[in-house]
């Protein structure tokens, strides 16, 4: 995350140095020092980052190290942004009242400032400038006593283009069994004692499979045909009722019509159920408070044929219980078996690699398959990363990585999903964080993606790519690592659509 946000500081100081080489420069005064002064600073932090990042894990101190250099950092590329429009308005000015250019040489290490008509602009630029270089010499100067090692980054070079980079994962490894049984349990007949419609809960802990065993079960043949109409609907938390109602709307007829009082929602649920057998899932349910869910349960009921069925997904026993299953309608899953975690990981490890390279990495692929622990999501995330990793010493890297030690990774998959994070090249980076200001199940539509990383300033255009296709090859990058799921493709081109 740092390294990131550093990079970026870097790359707009060199983006607006870059903008002004041919054009005349005033200078403010001592601005010139100081930022040169700026980019020395940040040179140094970046190159100790990677072993800070590594090392926050496992010490506080560092931690809170890093969380002050991301405050500055987020401080400066605000500055960086007014300096950048001061300069667009200062060109627009001569534009409008050409005169002649003095042409200057500049070098990415002489440092300038455009001369801006409003003095109070300028001096107020110049005196954040000098703020931030205040705070950073605190920073740099605290660094000194972590005793950092030096990094030298690795160029890597740039991996193949991705036509069709999304692996089919429709068959999922070990889930076959449990698929069987929820199936049965949708297709059994309803008998008079049943409640209607019938709660069915898969429980388990995050990244065992839940949702994507909800999702084969949904979109089965027989399933599809039982049922007359299919609904999903990511609940999360909170348990907002009238989200959540809309939700079901919207999917029954296609529209909420306006509609924002849950009365009327409600209504409009029961009259578009009625006569009709439905399966709605409702998934990564979190509520305990059988109340909030009582009132939307008994608008699908009313009315609906025998068989309808509600399947729910959640971590906890307690919400199934909650949502109305009994003992004998809660399967909680299970993790993978070594054979199965294996196949799992194998299917995207080995993706696209001969035999000679399968057999040369299967031993050391096998001890990383262990310690995803039978756990899919992280045998998926792991199998994901070194996909694009071909050499043993890439993959001894990953298995003999330090971060497998630290305690927060005891949950079993943060430490799959931080070494995948960890390996994304640094540009990436912020156009993957950029997506976690969106809700959790949100569809990204991948032009209108690329177009909010290009306006956040994450792209960059080079003299040989315009900012569209170095974002879209971002988003291939980053679906071919599984940090996207579910994807819409082209059918022309296999390329991903949403």
């Amino acid at each position: 995350m740092a390294d990131a946000l550093v990079s970026v500081v870097l790359e707009q100081l060199s983006s607006i140095i870059a903008q002004k080489v041919q054009k005349e420069v005033g200078l403010v005064a001592g601005v010139k020092n100081e930022v040169r002064k700026l980019e020395s600073n940040f040179q140094a932090i970046q190159a100790v980052l990677v072993d800070a990042e590594q090392r926050q894990l496992k010490e506080e101190s560092i931690k809170r190290w890093m969380g002050q250099l991301k405050d500055v950092s987020y401080d400066m590329d605000d500055v960086l942004d007014e300096w950048s429009t001061a300069i667009a308005k200062s060109q627009m000015k001569v534009n409008e009242h050409p005169r002649k250019t003095i042409k200057k040489v500049c070098s990415f290490m002489i440092f300038s400032c455009f001369c801006f008509r409003e003095v109070g602009l300028r001096c107020d630029v110049a005196r954040k400038i000098q703020t931030v270089n205040d705070r950073i010499d605190g920073i740099v100067s605290e660094k000194k006593k972590f005793q950092f090692k030096l990094s030298e980054r690795e160029i890597k070079p740039p991996e193949h283009k991705i036509t069709t980079s999304v692996i089919d994962a429709t068959e999922i490894k070990g889930r076959e069994k449990d698929k069987g049984t929820i199936v049965k349990m949708l297709l059994s007949e309803s008998s008079d004692q049943e409640p209607a419609p019938r709660t069915i809960s898969l429980v388990g802990m995050g990244g065992i499979g839940k949702t994507t065993l909800a999702q084969l079960v949904y979109n089965d043949h027989e399933v599809g045909t039982y049922f007359g109409k299919r609904i999903w609907v990511c609940v999360s938390d909170p348990f907002d009722e009238i989200r959540i109602a809309k939700a079901i709307l919207e999917a029954l007829v296609g529209s909420a019509q306006d509609l924002i009082e849950l009365q009327a929602l409600l209504e409009r649920i029961q009259e578009s159920v009625s006569g009709k057998r439905f399966l709605l899932v409702l998934d990564d349910v979190w509520n305990e408070d059988s109340t909030k869910w009582e009132q939307l349960k008994n608008s699908l009921k009313r009315g609906c044929l025998p068989g309808s069925r509600f399947l729910v997904t959640t971590r906890k026993r307690e919400v199934a219980t909650s949502m109305g299953s009994s003992s004998t309608d809660i399967l909680e899953l299970g993790l993978l078996s070594r054979d199965e975690c294996w196949s799992l990981f194998s299917q995207f490890a080995f993706f696209d690699k001969n035999s000679r390279e399968r057999e040369n990495l299967e031993e050391t692929g096998r001890k990383i398959a262990e310690r995803c622990k039978g756990l899919p999501l992280a045998a998926k995330t792991l199998g994901s990363l070194l996909r694009f990793k071909r050499s043993r010493a890439d993959w001894e890297r990953v298995l003999n990585n330090h971060v497998w030690e630290i305690k927060e990774a005891e949950s079993k998959f943060s430490a799959p999903l931080w070494l995948s994070y960890h390996d994304l090249p640094t540009e990436m980076r912020p156009c993957f964080l950029y997506c976690a200001v969106f809700p959790k199940d949100y569809t990204f539509e991948r032009y209108t993606l690329i177009k909010l990383w290009m306006a956040q300033g994450f792209l960059r255009e080079t003299q040989n790519q315009e900012m569209e296709a170095t974002g879209g090859e971002c988003f291939e990058a980053l679906a071919a690592r599984s940090f996207f799921q579910d994807f819409e493709k082209n059918k022309d081109d296999g390329s991903i659509i949403e």
